[in-house]
């Protein structure tokens, strides 16, 4: 009885409770959102209800793992998500112009969503492994070219969105490792003049005729219509002028829950996808907006503070990755509805249909939870 009783104290004590309290309470903003989003699509409403259960069995089941663990098989993990991501390169399976999936008989799986693990994880072994006698030039190479090689097979698929994540958690662990931010300046900004430009040069390089060269001709489409979504108000500047219209419909307090005529008159693109956030707005207002933002803030702050108190190098730079991809997943998905990003196809965490995201996002959690639960011990 005593041993039963030992394994019940060691489950219950991997999870981190603040941090359950807010992803429970984001879970019930989800599903209330997500239940005036369907419409008569009853179904989806279970189904998320369900990709919730499966993602906090995942994310339990993740936080039980030792991080020690993790570290001694990242270069595992690793490989067999690149191993993959080149299965898929010479047989994935093509959908709506995107070869992302692979075919295993009984089921499809995306190993891109897996990479978004992968790749934090492989970059928190190497670099923990190079101690802390500061941040050398070979490394930073090799973190390079274990970043882009997995985001560059992503991007060319083409799954813009999912290799944003990818670079982003993989930038967070090679700063966070040391990397000096007097290199990154130069970078943003390159970034924020190569913005101007694109905006200011809009009427000439989004000329049919005006080939981008690393982006895909669609991708190059989405990047103009966000810069003038009048151009194709019906075609693919629809999604981001009716979601605008929605949030700005919403004005400070909502037109109440399960009000807004926007969504409920099927005027938002993929409500209960990329664009919940605009069916939230509509029905909450800007204050219910930016309650939301600080309830996704929290995570964000409750992760991070995981990661600054975690006992190895490793815990530190895998938690800090893990939580900043949570804000990357926000950020674009917020910006993509209220149109000052491209429509990439970046879920909203907690609140956008789909198991893969929410799956992806229990193993999120269950990281940062056994890092947690590894700092309680040494404490």
């Amino acid at each position: 009885m005593s041993l039963i009783v030992q394994a019940l104290r060691r489950m219950f004590a991997v999870l981190d409770w603040p941090l359950l309290l807010l992803l429970a309470v984001l879970a019930l903003v989800g599903m209330a959102t997500m239940h005036s989003a369907v419409g008569d699509t009853d179904w989806r409403f279970a189904d998320q209800l369900r990709n919730f259960l499966l993602a906090f069995v995942a994310m339990w089941a993740v936080a039980l793992l030792p991080p020690g663990w993790i570290r001694r098989w990242a270069p595992a993990i690793y490989a067999v998500g690149l191993a993959l991501l080149l299965a898929v390169f010479f047989f994935g399976v093509t959908s709506k112009g995107a070869t992302r999936w692979l075919d295993l008989g009984i089921t499809r799986i995306q190993p891109s969503e897996m990479m978004k693990i992968a790749v934090p994880v492989m970059l928190a072994w190497y670099l923990q492994r190079q101690g802390t006698g500061g941040f050398r030039l070979r490394d930073f190479l090799v973190a390079s070219v274990l970043l882009l090689v997995p985001a560059a097979f992503i991007m060319d698929q083409p799954d813009l969105g999912t290799a944003l994540l990818v670079l982003a958690s993989g930038v967070c662990v090679i700063y966070f490792a040391g990397f000096p931010f007097r290199l990154l300046a130069p970078v943003m900004l390159i970034i924020v003049v190569a913005i101007a430009v694109l905006v200011s040069l809009e009427d000439r390089i989004c000329q049919p005729d005006v080939d981008w060269v690393l982006l895909h001709d669609y991708q190059k489409y989405r990047v103009c219509v966000l810069l003038n979504p009048g151009t194709d108000p019906l075609g693919k500047g629809f999604h981001t002028i009716q979601s605008m219209i929605a949030v700005g419909s919403g004005g400070l307090y909502g037109k109440g829950y399960m009000q807004g005529t926007q969504s409920h008159l099927d005027f938002i693109p993929e409500r209960t996808t990329d664009f919940i956030f605009a069916v939230f707005a509509e029905e909450f207002g800007l204050y219910g907006a930016v309650a939301l933002l600080i309830l996704y803030g929290l995570v964000v702050l409750r992760g991070l503070t995981i990661a600054v108190r975690a006992p190895t190098q490793f815990g530190r730079l895998l938690g800090g990755a893990m939580s900043m991809m949570f804000f990357v997943y926000v950020f674009v998905n917020i910006g993509m509805v209220s149109g000052i990003l491209p429509v990439v196809g970046v879920p909203l965490p907690f609140m956008s249909y789909g198991g893969t995201a929410l799956m992806t996002l229990g193993v999120v959690f269950g990281l940062l939870m056994g890092i947690g639960a590894q700092q309680a011990e040494h404490e």
